[in-house]
């Protein structure tokens, strides 16, 4: 099982140490989030792109790929009626696919709660309509690139768009490309889902393409009530083989501690399944 980071927790750290602190502790891929980098990633240069890139390699990890899209950008939007503002977030998309395969990665995950809310008096269905109109423009252009859009699902505290796994593969229907695919998260499966995690995994395997690990709340695994027993065991038996990428939303322990508690919680129940 591979394990990657999401790196926005290394707040005030350079990226070189970033790399050499992740990687002693086991882990083998970073998930950038391009706030970390500039307000708008065509504001983060190609030869940039290219060191961050180098320096992953030099410390044995790889830039995996993003996360976070919108974050800090303005003027964007996925279910807006203005044709426009969705045109300009399809092509910001695009953008960011062409940086993330410069840095190595091939997938992005699409949360931004903000950009996805519906408008007042939106219908549903017609938000479902825009929203796929924005990824069938972005996904033609990241075909090039090799990338593939990760659908998250949130819970409703955090949007009223796309909440569960059946509502991200409705979407995904919509669309229908094959590197629009189905983005897995506990935290948001714990809190926007009347299914087991384990029951969650085994129907939708042949839709998910990245997976995220946490807990309700906010930190690691193994940090709070969540048991990752069941769960590690239901992506061995699906055989899924992407990446188990840690994401969390309190830093207030540290992100060292977070960070190698984390990944040792994991190694250690993957121990226990064998």
């Amino acid at each position: 099982m591979k394990f990657a980071v999401c790196q926005e927790m290394y707040e005030g750290w350079d990226w070189e140490r970033q790399c050499r602190f992740s990687a002693e502790l086991g882990y083998t891929g970073l998930e950038l989030a391009p706030f970390t980098l500039a307000n708008r990633i065509t504001d983060v240069p190609v030869p940039r792109r290219q060191e961050i890139r180098r320096i992953a390699a030099d410390h044995g990890m790889q830039v995996i790929g993003l996360h976070w899209l919108l974050a800090k950008t303005e003027g964007l939007h996925l279910t807006t009626a203005d044709r426009a503002v969705r045109a300009a977030t399809a092509q910001y998309l695009i953008e960011l696919g062409r940086a993330c395969a410069d840095f190595g990665g091939d997938l992005m995950v699409f949360g931004s709660p903000a950009q996805r809310n519906l408008e007042p008096g939106m219908p549903l269905e017609q938000a479902f309509e825009n929203a796929a109109d924005v990824f069938r423009t972005a996904m033609q252009g990241l075909e090039g690139f090799g990338v593939r859009i990760c659908m998250e699902p949130l819970t409703p505290k955090e949007t009223n768009f796309v909440n569960t796994c059946a509502d991200a593969v409705q979407l995904m229907d919509l669309v229908d490309h094959p590197l629009f695919v189905l983005h897995q998260d506990v935290k948001a499966m714990l809190g926007g889902e009347s299914d087991s995690i384990p029951d969650l995994i085994h129907r939708f395997a042949d839709r998910v393409g990245h997976f995220h690990v946490n807990d309700s709340n906010l930190l690691g695994p193994g940090m709070g009530d969540t048991d990752y027993h069941p769960i590690l065991q239901a992506l061995v038996e699906t055989g899924y083989s992407g990446w188990v990428s840690l994401e969390v939303f309190d830093y207030s322990p540290g992100c060292e501690l977070i960070a190698r508690e984390s990944i040792e919680y994991l190694k250690s129940v993957l121990a226990d399944l064998e």
